[in-house]
Formats: C-alpha cells, sequence, structure tokens
C-alpha cells in the first residue's frame, strides 16, 4: 500500500509524509539463485512453432496460452518417452524447451529432421542460463510465468516443497549441493529425472506423467499417440512410477526384487531416492536391491501444470 500520513508538530503547523507504495511481492535479487548446470533452453521460433509443436509433442501446445507453461514430452512412435520438459510460450510465435538433463544439441538436431517445409527455427539458446531457489516464487503461479525485465520466474515447486526457477541471461554461481538437492526435490514431486540410459525405454504412464498433466489423449495425432491412448482408455497400465529409498551409491536401472523376482526397475535416481517402476499393486512386496531392503515413501502431490 501507498499514500499520505499527516503527522503534527507541536498543535499548529502539519506536514505531510508521503510514502513510497510498498509491494507485497518484491521480485526476488538474481544473486538468490543458484546455477542449475546441466539444465538447457530449445527454442521454436516462428510463425509454425505451435503448429509444429502441436504434431510433435505429447501435450495440447495449441491450447497454451502466450506467458504460460506446461509439462510436455516427446515420444517416439512406440509410445517412449525420448525427452521430458518445460514447454513454455513467452511470446505468441515462440516456444521455449526447458530440459533438465541436458542433450539440447541431439534433441534439437533431431528436432530439425521433422520440420520439413514449415516456417520454424529450431535453435539451442546458449544464452540462456537456469537458476534455482528454493522458496516461494514472487509473483509466478501455477503454470504462469512472471517476466521482469530479462528474467523470467516459474513456480516449479508446491506449498509443502516451494521452489523457483529463473531463466536469465546473466550467468549464476555455483551453490554447493544446490543441483543435487533441486534433482532429489524433483523425484519427491514426481518429476523423473532422465539419464542417457533411460531414453526412450519407459511409456509416459509407467514414469508418471499424468501426475504432471504432460501429455494429452484428446488432442489428436503426434508420435506414439495411439500407445498412449490405447493404454489410458483401455486402462492396460500394469506398472507406476512409486518413490522408494535406496542406499548410496543406487544407478538408475537396478532391478528390484521380491525374493527371487525382479519386481520393478529404477527408472531414475536422485541421492537416496529413486522413483521405481513397479506393478500397481505391489504393496505386500518385499522389495530389496541387492541384499539391502527398500523402503516405500509418499510423492508430493501439487506439481502437475
Amino acid at each position: 500500500m501507498g499514500g499520505c500520513l499527516a503527522y503534527h508538530r507541536g498543535s499548529r503547523n502539519a506536514q505531510i509524509l508521503c510514502l513510497a507504495p510498498v509491494h507485497d511481492n518484491l521480485h526476488i535479487p538474481q544473486a538468490a539463485f543458484g546455477a542449475l548446470t546441466g539444465h538447457a533452453v530449445i527454442a521454436l521460433e516462428g510463425p509454425d512453432s505451435v503448429a509444429f509443436a502441436q504434431a510433435q509433442f505429447a501435450n495440447d501446445v495449441g491450447a497454451l496460452p502466450v506467458g504460460q507453461w506446461q509439462w510436455s514430452a516427446w515420444l517416439n512412435p512406440k509410445g517412449r518417452v525420448i525427452a521430458l520438459f518445460m514447454l513454455c510460450r513467452p511470446a505468441e510465435h515462440t516456444l521455449w524447451l526447458v530440459l533438465a538433463d541436458g542433450r539440447a544439441d541431439t534433441l534439437a538436431a533431431q528436432l530439425q529432421r521433422f520440420v520439413f517445409r514449415r516456417k520454424v527455427k529450431v535453435a539451442v539458446r546458449a544464452d540462456l542460463h537456469a537458476g534455482g531457489r528454493f522458496d516461494t516464487p514472487a509473483r509466478a503461479h501455477g503454470n504462469v510465468i512472471d517476466s521482469d525485465g530479462d528474467a523470467n520466474d516459474f513456480d516449479l515447486g508446491t506449498t509443502a516443497l516451494p521452489r523457483t526457477l529463473r531463466l536469465s541471461p546473466h550467468p549464476f554461481v555455483e551453490q554447493p549441493g544446490l543441483v543435487a538437492r533441486w534433482r532429489e526435490a524433483d523425484l519427491r514431486l514426481g518429476l523423473p529425472r532422465l539419464d542417457e540410459g533411460a531414453v526412450e525405454q519407459w511409456t509416459p504412464q509407467q514414469i508418471g506423467l499424468d501426475r504432471l498433466a504432460a501429455y494429452s489423449v484428446k488432442k489428436g495425432c503426434y508420435p506414439g499417440q495411439e500407445i498412449v491412448a490405447r493404454t489410458h482408455f483401455l486402462g492396460k497400465t500394469k506398472r507406476v512410477a512409486q518413490l522408494v529409498e535406496v542406499p548410496p551409491g543406487t544407478q538408475a536401472g537396478a532391478e528390484l526384487r521380491d525374493g527371487a523376482q525382479v519386481a520393478g526397475t529404477l527408472a531414475s535416481v536422485a541421492g537416496a531416492l529413486a522413483l521405481a517402476v513397479l506393478p500397481i499393486e505391489s504393496e505386500g512386496l518385499a522389495l530389496q536391491l541387492g541384499d539391502a531392503p527398500v523402503q516405500r515413501q509418499p510423492l508430493l502431490e501439487g506439481l502437475a501444470r
């Protein structure tokens, strides 16, 4: 609030003190963010950028308003996830793919092969840097982007685990342990981190992309759409992602066992946490990784966009 307050000096003279407006949510300073090394941005620019993305990606890009973002994925024809990313629409004919697990140059080259005669330019934005902070965004909320000058802030958390991601042309300073904490928070929120070995291995349903609202079964054709829709409408999902605790040093791809039987596979690992692809009804299984017992942990809700 702002305004003018009257105050008295003695009984005869009154002066007016005018206060500058005070904003409830001030923009977070750049220095408050630490570098999220490994994050990268691919830009799609041109009058056909949205039409191109609508034909390639799993979510409904055509329904995404300017100034907002959504989770989305690029699938192969067999319905396996090639990449998971934040799909942002900062301008009418511009889209950003914010990748948490790198491979930007490779993905940009792969996407370029499908451009054909469309008026869209695919380019890695090496000039945009990602920074993170474990705090509630100043103004960004849900899937609404907060653009302030050359900085763009995104709400990448929940009430239980607030986080702000910033894209900026100015590099961020590395903070010890931040990248590891960020990746662990991703898994707590049900956001898979797909290393090279997990590319094109899992369907969206198996790694929990329904929890993120990262794909559409209504928008029409895209690579893998038939597999995704059939699994959704016929109820053929047999395995889902569940959060488990694992011993230090565990790698993605490790198998969980129930006695002598293989029960599931670790799709993504961060420190002592992992997203395991397990049978839907696996509550009664005594899960083990080698000789170590494995305990389940609850996933945090609220990261759907």
